[in-house]
C-alpha cells in the first residue's frame, strides 16, 4: 500500500451548473485509522445526481467528496470488520477512506453471484429506490400504464422493468435516440420517447400512452412533469424520486398544471431512500434472483480512475451517461 493517495476535494460551491472549478484533485497521505476505525481500500465509487444538492450546503469546502462506494477492508480495530471483508457504504472520492468506528458500513454478499459494483446501483440505493417507488408507492395493476422519466438512468431503467414484471405497460422518456433504443430494445420497455426531439410533449404522451398514465415515476421535473400531469388518469400515483432538471437552476421555476392534482385526485409522494434502508436485508436477495435469472437487465457506465470523478459527474448531470455511472478505483 502506498503512503499517499489521490483524492478529489470539494473546493468551491457552485452557482448554477457545476464545472471543474468546484473540485481539486490532490495527492495526500493515506490517513491512519484510530483504534476502533476501519480503513477501506476503495474499489468502486458512485456518481449520482443527488450529490449536486449536497454541494449546495451539506458538503464543506475543502473536504473530500463523499459518495457511496464499494471497497475492501485493509485494517480494522472494529470487532465486526476484518481485513479482506468486502463492504459498501459512504466512502470518499479517494483511494482509501477511514470509517470512524465502522459506522455506516454494510457487507457485500459475494454469494449472490453478481458483480460487486452492483451494490452501488441495482443491488444498492438506486435499485431499492426503484423498488420502493414502483411497489410501495406506485402499486401498478396489470394492464395499467407506468410512465418513467429518465428511463435510461440508474433508477428509471430498473423502475420500468419492475413495472413490466408487475403486468403493467411501461413507457419511458430519454434524452437521445440511442437511449430510446436502449430503453426499448435492451430494457424491454413497451415504448419510449425522446423528450429533446419531440416538438410537443403532450402530443408525444398521447401517442405513446394512448390510455393515459396511471403511475408516473418522476425523476426529472420541469416541462415533462407539467405535460404528464395533464395526461394522468384519475386516481393516478406519482412517486417523486428526483427533479434533476432543476438541480442546477438558480431559482424555482414552479409547476404549471398543478390543479390536475386536485381535479384528478392524484397522489403525489416525494420519498427518500434513507427512510427505507431497513428494507435492504430482505430485498437484496430478491433483486439478485431477478438479475441472475435474466428477468432484470442492467447497464453500468464505468469510468477508470478516481481522478476522473469531476468529469464523470459533470457529464452525468448534462445527460451523457447510460445506466449507472461508476468509477473503478482499483
Amino acid at each position: 500500500m502506498s503512503d499517499t493517495q489521490t483524492r478529489v476535494l470539494f473546493v468551491k460551491r457552485p452557482v448554477g451548473w457545476v464545472d471543474e472549478t468546484s473540485f481539486a484533485v490532490v495527492r495526500e497521505p493515506v490517513p491512519e485509522p484510530g483504534p476502533a476505525d476501519v480503513l477501506v481500500r476503495n474499489l468502486y465509487l458512485s456518481v449520482d445526481p443527488y450529490l449536486r444538492g449536497r454541494m449546495a450546503g451539506a458538503f464543506r469546502e475543502g473536504d473530500v467528496m463523499v459518495a457511496r462506494g464499494v471497497g475492501e477492508v485493509v485494517a480494522s480495530g472494529h470487532e465486526r470488520w476484518k481485513p479482506g471483508d468486502l463492504v459498501w457504504g459512504f466512502l470518499g472520492w479517494e483511494q482509501y477512506t477511514v470509517i470512524r468506528r465502522g459506522e455506516g458500513l454494510y457487507p457485500v454478499d459475494a454469494s449472490l453471484g453478481v458483480p460487486i459494483s452492483y451494490y452501488l446501483d441495482v443491488l444498492g440505493m438506486p435499485g431499492l429506490t426503484a423498488w420502493v417507488g414502483v411497489h410501495v408507492l406506485g402499486r401498478p395493476e396489470p394492464g395499467e400504464t407506468v410512465f418513467v422519466s429518465s428511463a435510461a438512468g440508474a433508477v428509471g431503467s430498473i423502475a420500468g422493468q419492475l413495472a413490466r414484471l408487475a403486468g403493467a405497460r411501461a413507457v419511458g422518456s430519454a434524452g437521445s435516440e440511442a437511449k430510446v433504443r436502449h430503453v426499448v430494445d435492451v430494457l424491454g420497455f413497451d415504448d419510449c420517447l425522446d423528450y429533446k426531439a419531440e416538438p410537443s410533449l403532450p402530443a408525444a404522451l398521447r401517442r405513446t400512452c394512448p390510455a393515459g398514465i396511471d403511475v408516473y415515476f418522476e425523476n426529472v421535473g420541469g416541462p415533462l412533469l407539467e405535460a404528464v400531469l395533464g395526461h394522468m388518469n384519475p386516481l393516478g400515483r406519482l412517486p417523486v424520486c428526483g427533479l434533476i432538471s432543476g438541480y442546477n437552476a438558480t431559482e424555482d421555476p414552479g409547476v404549471k398544471g398543478f390543479a390536475h392534482i386536485l381535479g384528478k385526485r392524484l397522489t403525489v409522494t416525494g420519498f427518500s431512500i434513507y427512510d427505507h434502508m431497513w428494507r435492504f436485508e430482505a430485498w437484496q436477495p430478491r433483486m439478485a434472483e431477478l438479475l441472475t435469472s435474466g428477468r432484470i437487465v442492467y447497464h453500468e457506465d464505468v469510468w477508470e480512475g478516481v481522478e476522473q470523478a469531476p468529469a464523470a459527474f459533470i457529464g452525468m448531470l448534462r445527460g451523457d451517461s447510460l445506466g449507472k455511472r461508476v468509477l473503478r478505483v482499483g
